[in-house]
C-alpha cells in the first residue's frame, strides 16, 4: 500500500472486473423509495468492484436528511440536476442547484434538505463504493413501517454500514 497524501493505493491489487460496466437506464437501476426521498442507483459497489457508488437521489419539498452523520470510510461527491436541495457540511449552509457540486471528506458532518416547494434531484458519488443499495433499503424498511423511525434502530443501522451519528444527533 502506498500513501500519497490523502489517496492510498496498492500498486499491485487486481480486481475481477470487465472492462466496462453498463446499466440500461430503467431495466437495470435499483430504485429504493423511502418517504419524501427517491434513489435510483446506477452503480454500486457490486457491479464496479467496490471502486464506487453512484445513485441519482430526489427530495420531495420540505425533505431532509433526519440525522446529520459522517463516515471515514469514502468521500462524496454531489453533482446538482434540478432543483436546489440545501447542504450543511461542517457547520456551513450551501444551496446546491444544477450544475453545481460539493465534495464532503471523510469524517466531515453533513446533511442535506429541500427546503424548497419542488423537487430537487442531484447524482451522489461515493468513493469507494461501500455501500450499495443495501444501506438504503435497511432505512427505508424501518421508515415504512407506518409507525414514527425508532432512532436507536436508524442509528444502529447507519452505524453498522459505517456512517456515524453526529455528536449532537
Amino acid at each position: 500500500m502506498r500513501d500519497c497524501g490523502s489517496f492510498r493505493f496498492d500498486l499491485g491489487e487486481r480486481r475481477d472486473l470487465d472492462a466496462a460496466s453498463h446499466r440500461d437506464d430503467q431495466a437495470m437501476s435499483d430504485n429504493i423509495n423511502f418517504g419524501t426521498l427517491q434513489l435510483r442507483f446506477l452503480h454500486s459497489k457490486d457491479d464496479t468492484g467496490g471502486s464506487v457508488d453512484i445513485f441519482e437521489m430526489t427530495l420531495q419539498p420540505n425533505a431532509r436528511m433526519p440525522i446529520p452523520h459522517y463516515h471515514d470510510r469514502w468521500d462524496e461527491t454531489i453533482y446538482g440536476l434540478s432543483g436546489v436541495s440545501t447542504w450543511t457540511i461542517d457547520g456551513q449552509q450551501t444551496d446546491l442547484g444544477p450544475g453545481q457540486s460539493v465534495f464532503i471528506k471523510r469524517g466531515i458532518v453533513h446533511g442535506f434538505a429541500n427546503r424548497s416547494a419542488e423537487p430537487a434531484t442531484c447524482l451522489c458519488i461515493l468513493s469507494p463504493g461501500v455501500l450499495g443499495p443495501q444501506y438504503f433499503t435497511e432505512m427505508a424498511a424501518l421508515l415504512s413501517t407506518g409507525a414514527p423511525p425508532d432512532p436507536a434502530k436508524m442509528k444502529e443501522t447507519m452505524l453498522r454500514y459505517g456512517l456515524v451519528p453526529a455528536p449532537a444527533a
